[in-house]
């Protein structure tokens, strides 16, 4: 399978916790390692004295650093500046800009995800999405922070994407008008019987604003609403706190998820209960909504219900993200992302690499370019440096979902037509009305 030079840099941090640098230990490293930090003072030394301009000391340590974190996986990084003060915006959840997940692809800025209801989202940016220009200016081959400072903005300015797609011949401009984004984490609807609850990101009060959206459906439904869908399409993630309790509203008993790092003293179990006693929906049958760009505290839910047989995961496989990273602040303006451990679901599975994989696939054949763009999906198991599942995955397994399933021929011509322009979302809601196949999944038979 194909390993893309993907240095990822996602618009909203998944499951990162703020934590103080610490020196513990540094002193029996600094004997075991002389020779290594030897050789590279001695090159600090040689580019002092002989490189062709003067080089401002912060510029070394800095690139010695970034190096450093570069080495090790796709997620750890060396944050400072304004780098910095955007990772802490992200985390607060409030920043102007067009509501994008972005990552680099060998030197080409390319979407992982619009965020729902963003400015981006709006203008029809999708997944997969290369961005080749920013208001006519070409810029493949800066630095990806570079091109994330130019989309940002005030609210109200407006910037030109030129855009290529997979699937068309050539590219196109779309022009965003930037917002405040300060998306609502949580949208709900009733879909005549059914309630809709789209969770964007896990942000801060994601879980109790679930608990609302499903009161508030049991209200508008007078006591006749018959399932509930979770969708969870296109979250990149955010706070393991907000997943853990959107899994407890649905959950009575047993584990959510767990963390495992490196020493097993560090180790977490996260179960239900703790947060959130019984079960929100009360019984409800429950679909959850997956796709390539659900990943980290999207998978741990989605793993949670699935695993303890409260929900049937419909959809595509998801991003792959099981890992944990833990942000270590070095003072006011640097820090490092370091990635510290790994995530498991209840029946014992990692999230790492092969993601969650959906009880029922299905494809979404309302979208005209997104079989072209499925085939071309990056994943985490894409990434180059990502860690590899320690129970191993197969590549044959990890590219199953992009085999053309017989049960699926409809063109997205024909669903529109028909009115249904989001397939995944009306096969739940069909599969829910039709009511047996979801109550057997729900059981485990």
């Amino acid at each position: 399978m194909k390993l893309a030079n993907l240095a990822r840099a996602t618009l909203l941090v998944s499951a990162v916790a703020l934590l103080p640098a610490t020196t513990a230990g540094l002193a029996a490293v600094e004997g075991r390692s002389n020779a290594q930090f030897n050789r590279l003072f001695t090159v600090y030394q040689i580019v002092k004295a002989q490189y062709v301009e003067a080089v401002d000391d912060d510029k070394l340590i800095n690139g010695a650093i970034e190096g450093m974190l570069a080495g090790l996986d796709p997620h750890s990084s060396y944050v400072e500046g304004a780098s910095f003060q955007r990772l802490t915006n992200m985390i607060d959840g409030n920043y102007s800009g067009l509501g994008l997940s972005v990552g680099m692809d060998d030197g080409a800025v390319r979407v992982i995800a619009p965020m729902k209801g963003s400015p981006a989202d709006k203008a029809g940016v999708k997944a997969g999405d290369y961005i080749t220009h920013l208001d006519g200016k070409l810029i493949y081959g800066i630095e990806l922070d570079e091109a994330v400072a130019r989309m940002r903005g005030e609210a109200g300015t407006s910037i030109r994407l030129t855009l290529f797609r997979e699937g068309r011949n050539d590219t196109f401009d779309v022009t965003v008008t930037r917002g405040v984004i300060d998306l609502e984490p949580v949208t709900w609807k009733l879909e005549k019987d059914v309630g809709v609850i789209s969770v964007n990101e896990f942000s801060r009060d994601v879980g109790v604003d679930v608990g609302k959206a499903i009161a508030d459906l049991k209200k508008q439904a007078a006591g006749k609403l018959t399932g509930l869908v979770l969708d969870l399409r296109q979250n990149p993630g955010g706070s393991l706190d907000e997943a853990v309790a959107l899994s407890d509203l649905f959950l009575t008993k047993g584990d959510i998820v767990s963390q495992r790092g490196r020493n097993p003293r560090d180790n977490e179990f996260y179960r239900a209960e703790e947060m959130i006693p019984g079960d929100a929906a009360k019984g409800l049958p429950v679909i959850v909504l997956i796709d390539a760009g659900s990943a980290s505290a999207s998978e741990i839910v989605a793993g949670a219900l699935q695993d303890q047989k409260r929900a049937l995961i419909m959809g595509e496989r998801s991003f792959g993200k099981g890992s944990v990273q833990s942000l270590f602040e070095l003072d006011k303006s640097r820090a490092i992302k370091l990635t510290t451990a790994r995530y498991y679901t209840p029946a014992g599975k990692s999230v790492q690499e092969g993601g969650i994989e959906p009880d029922i696939r299905v494809p979404q054949l309302s979208d005209p370019d997104a079989r072209r763009r499925a085939e071309l999906t990056m994943r985490e198991s894409d990434l180059r440096r990502h860690l590899v599942n320690e129970l191993g995955v197969a590549d044959k397994q990890l590219e199953a979902d992009r085999q053309d399933d017989p049960r699926f021929k409809a063109t997205a011509e024909e669903l529109k037509a028909k009115g249904i322009t989001d397939f995944q979302l009306n096969y739940a809601l069909e599969t829910l009305r039709r009511g047996g196949r979801a109550s057997l999944a729900l059981k485990g038979k």
